[in-house]
């Protein structure tokens, strides 16, 4: 081994965008960048956010299930992840940065 530990390796930064109830909940803003260490994926993404935004945790995903929140969906480069099991890996452009892995507060009514 070279002597790197993982936290030593520098990876491309997630873009999250984050619906309004959650940017005030955590106090950021409409997008945050995380470093998230391969393979990345819809839990691995979650977990970042949770990680680096404890106040987070439960509201995106269930404490006692980790299932999606039924009012939370998730979308990345026009397609909807809401359903998808949380080790789908994100696409290629989520990875790089060029596109945000979207968190979406459902509207709900008729």
């Amino acid at each position: 081994m070279l002597g790197l530990e993982l936290r030593d390796i520098e990876f491309p930064m997630i873009r999250v965008s984050l619906p309004h109830q959650l940017q005030v909940l955590a106090g950021t803003g409409a997008e945050i960048e995380l470093d998230v260490p391969p393979p990345v994926t819809i839990a691995a993404v979650l977990g970042a956010v949770e990680n680096r935004y404890p106040m987070l945790r439960g509201a995106i995903l269930k404490h006692e299930t980790r299932r999606r929140r039924p009012l939370i969906r998730f979308f990345a480069c026009n397609r909807d992840f809401s359903h998808d099991p949380l080790e789908t890996p994100l696409p290629e452009a989520v990875i790089a940065g060029e596109e945000p892995f979207l968190i979406i507060g459902a509207i709900a009514g008729g």
